[in-house]
């Protein structure tokens, strides 16, 4: 039985219709939720020479994922459901394992969008996919089209 459930919400429509899916699991299983947001970093590289850490850009896109993080919590609460959450920078997959190691989450949900051409594939990679190797527990991926 999953009693943590961790979401791992971005505002897309695939992590919107995980968010949903959440909701019933949580329903069904008296489960406790937690949601995270990944910011990536705000390092952004210049050539070969290095980075240039730009502190207005961070400031910006931490306000951009606590407003995505600030829509799921409310969304969770007009459903009836009380959701602890946070966002986390770094990288996708390293940043939902720590997290769910850290809320000791029994399951993570993610959404995944099916993307139609390779190309697409190979560029974008599947976080989801990825997450499945690295997870420290069941992880459930929410398929749109």
């Amino acid at each position: 039985m999953y009693n943590r459930i961790l979401l791992a919400y971005d505002g897309s429509d695939a992590g919107q219709k995980a968010l949903l899916d959440c909701q019933e699991l949580a329903l069904w299983s008296h489960a406790e939720l937690f949601l995270v947001a990944v910011m990536p970093s705000a390092m952004s590289f210049v050539g070969l020479e290095g980075g240039v850490y730009d502190v207005e850009l961070e400031e910006r896109e931490r306000a951009k994922y606590q407003a995505i993080l600030d829509d799921g919590l409310r969304r969770l609460s007009q459903g009836g459901y009380a959701a602890k959450g946070e966002v986390v920078t770094g990288e996708a997959i390293d940043e939902i394992s720590k997290f769910a190691r850290k809320v000791e989450a029994n399951l993570i949900v993610v959404g995944h969008k099916h993307l139609d051409s390779w190309a697409a594939r190979w560029w974008r990679g599947s976080i989801s996919g990825a997450l499945i190797e690295h997870a420290p527990c069941s992880v459930l991926c929410v398929i749109t089209h």
